[in-house]
């Protein structure tokens, strides 16, 4: 697909952005409120609470052996196939997928990116938060247990927490953080918990996870929803700079070329005060055309003879004007006036002949 063609398509759709974003009046961005904040220490002290409970073998170590050794699959082979597909909305590629298509759409009606640049800084976090901990303890799941009671960290393992649980507490949750209406809102965190409580069952029902990993997924995921109205400003500022960035696609395509923003030279005034200065250097293509200077109409000179008949005395002497100085160039350098030489060019079809004697005789045409 060609530039111009591609630049065409991102018209339209900034066309549509462009509108007064359609939010409801009665429906704010969610606030770092007071709630908000019992609940985000409350699931931290949770979350500390799993992990040094892991580090410690304690007692959720033996809970993890024990519900590893019952094999609830054997317990129930029934579900197998049915929980197969349904471990599938915690897996972080097709749920992505899914829920950004119908944050997509809602970016489109509302005439907002705010939903899609919502959805990518929770997943951000979620890989980093998530991904940290998985190497950072290394806990190998039940299927790669080596030592029986033993909490299986350091030992090059990445399951603990469960990325599957936290990816659907994220994914689903935020459809609910981003909600149109206080009921919609309401509504999709009850169905967004349901689902995430059971890819997290369903992950130890299959014994890829642990039940601390579950433990600890659901609480990594909840605590990025929580935190998300911390990450408002980014995302306004985020949103701006795509609008930025395609102010400059389109004069692009108007003129030919990028223009380059105004750049910051650093540029060696002193001033008073002995310090740097910045000076701001706008781009070439905006600075102001030069404006042509006015002529000037050179003033009659008076002969000075004339000056004293008028007079009766010498004129006073006239300053001399002013004109940008020129270096001074020795006479060895200057190019001379007139080139060295013979000024006739050389005839070399016509033979030499004696001054006072015929010429020589010109060829007959076509000879």
């Amino acid at each position: 697909m060609r530039t111009d063609q591609i630049l065409t398509r991102l018209e339209r759709v900034f066309a549509r952005l462009d509108r007064e974003p359609e939010r409801p009046a009665h429906l704010q961005t969610p606030q770092m409120s007071r709630h908000r904040v019992v609940l985000l220490g409350s699931t931290l002290v949770f979350y500390l609470a799993i992990v040094v409970a892991v580090l410690t073998t304690s007692w959720l170590v033996r809970l993890d052996w024990q519900i590893m050794f019952f094999r609830p699959y054997e317990q129930w082979p029934q579900l197998h196939a049915f929980l197969d597909y349904l471990v599938v909305l915690g897996q972080r590629g097709p749920t992505a997928v899914m829920v950004a298509a119908w944050l997509g759409w809602r970016s489109w009606r509302q005439h907002t990116l705010r939903p899609l640049i919502t959805l990518g800084v929770a997943l951000l976090l979620l890989n980093v938060t998530v991904g940290a901990v998985k190497l950072g303890l290394g806990r190998l799941g039940p299927h790669y247990a080596t030592e029986i009671g033993s909490a299986e960290l350091f030992a090059g393992g990445d399951i603990f927490p469960s990325g599957h649980t936290a990816n659907a507490v994220v994914t689903w949750g935020i459809l609910a953080y981003l909600a149109s209406t206080a009921v919609t809102r309401r509504v999709l965190s009850v169905v967004s918990a349901v689902v995430s409580l059971s890819v997290g069952a369903t992950t130890v029902y299959l014994g890829t996870h642990w039940v601390s990993d579950v433990l600890l997924g659901w609480s990594a995921g909840l605590l990025i929803l929580l935190a998300l109205p911390w990450f408002e400003p980014l995302i306004a500022r985020a949103e701006a700079y795509v609008f930025e960035l395609r102010e400059l696609l389109r004069r692009r395509a108007e003129t030919g070329r990028m223009p380059a923003p105004v750049a910051v030279a650093l540029t060696p005034l002193l001033s008073a005060g002995g310090k740097w200065q910045l000076q701001r250097v706008p781009d070439a293509a905006a600075a102001p055309e030069p404006v042509a200077p006015e002529p000037v109409v050179p003033e009659p000179v008076v002969p000075a003879t004339a000056g004293a008949v008028l007079t009766g005395h010498s004129p006073a002497p006239r300053p001399a004007a002013l004109l940008p100085a020129r270096p001074h160039v020795i006479r060895s350098e200057r190019t001379p006036a007139a080139p060295v030489g013979s000024r006739r060019p050389p005839h070399t079809e016509r033979a030499p002949a004696a001054r006072g004697t015929a010429a020589a005789a010109r060829p007959v045409a076509g000879g």
